[in-house]
């Protein structure tokens, strides 16, 4: 009996978690169920994008304008986020670029900052290499690009919402220290070495997210030759599990509109689906 029990325990396991999974193309979706008095929302972002690719629609507008307050990844409304990411943002135990590569690789990539960025890497010397992908998405994106997060913040402010974040500013810059800085200096040198399968990467990314398919972002996203293959656990599943407590956490106090960024959504261990798991109906908002 326990032979024949376990596979068909097992395959109805599976069955259930797939239901988990969002199967709909949206980037906004409205949670209710225990605990909630009102629903709150979920919307996934992509933190940089070019002007001609941006936009916000009306359910998004309307469904913040039935929020409370704004969280974001983190609190990008803080004062004090400047001063904490200048704590934040060097390598431990006296970590130094020119460390982690050759002494051509370190030339070849302060070159391209000073070409591309108009600064020397002298100054971030001792950056974690992750946080120098930041400056050069303008050189990916060939544009001057605009920010989703600046954007929600913007309508929070006209409606006099709070903006909160989920997680701290250190608890993500902490997630830098678990990835070997030797191969977030591998990474950064892919990237400008690999300038135009990086834009083709990212022109392909805009795409799935301009028609919502949040469960193929997903998937291209892990698969990304650009930062997030191998770093899968710590960049979005944990997260993700943390995250979950905290949304319900924050949405039983006050109805809320939170977003994340859209690879964050979709799949099995998606925020999607493990909200369900914890009994949230989370249905997609057209």
């Amino acid at each position: 009996m326990k032979k024949i029990l376990s596979p068909l325990l097992f395959c109805l396991f599976c069955a259930l978690s797939k239901a988990q999974v969002p199967a709909e193309h949206s980037l906004l979706w409205e949670i209710t169920g225990p605990g909630l008095s009102k629903p709150s929302y979920l919307f996934g972002t992509i933190h940089l994008i070019c002007p001609t690719d941006f936009g916000l629609s009306d359910s998004l507008k309307s469904a913040l304008a039935r929020t409370e307050q704004v969280a974001l990844e983190m609190d990008m409304d803080d004062p004090g986020m400047m001063a904490g990411m200048m704590k934040t943002m060097n390598m431990t135990a006296g970590n130094e670029l020119k460390k982690l590569v050759t002494a051509q690789e370190y030339d070849r990539l302060d070159r391209f900052f000073k070409d591309s960025v108009h600064v020397g890497l002298s100054m971030f010397e001792r950056a974690k290499p992750f946080v120098l992908m930041g400056p050069l998405f303008n050189t990916v994106l060939d544009c001057q690009p605009q920010s989703y997060e600046m954007a929600l913040m913007e309508l929070a402010g006209k409606q006099k919402s709070e903006v909160i974040g989920i997680e701290t500013l250190e608890e993500q810059m902490a997630i830098f220290d678990t990835i070997p800085y030797q191969d977030q200096a591998k990474m950064l040198l892919n990237l400008i070495d690999s300038l135009p399968a990086a834009r083709k990467e990212f022109r392909s990314l805009v795409a799935l997210y301009k028609a919502q398919d949040i469960n193929e972002l997903y998937r291209m996203t892990l698969k990304s030759e650009f930062g997030m293959e191998g770093n899968e656990e710590v960049m979005l599943f944990a997260r993700n599990r943390k995250w979950v407590p905290r949304i319900r956490r924050i949405a039983g106090g006050k109805p809320t509109f939170f977003a994340v960024g859209a690879a964050h959504l979709g799949g099995e261990k998606g925020v999607i689906a493990l909200l369900r798991k914890e009994g949230f109906k989370v249905r997609a908002v057209k």
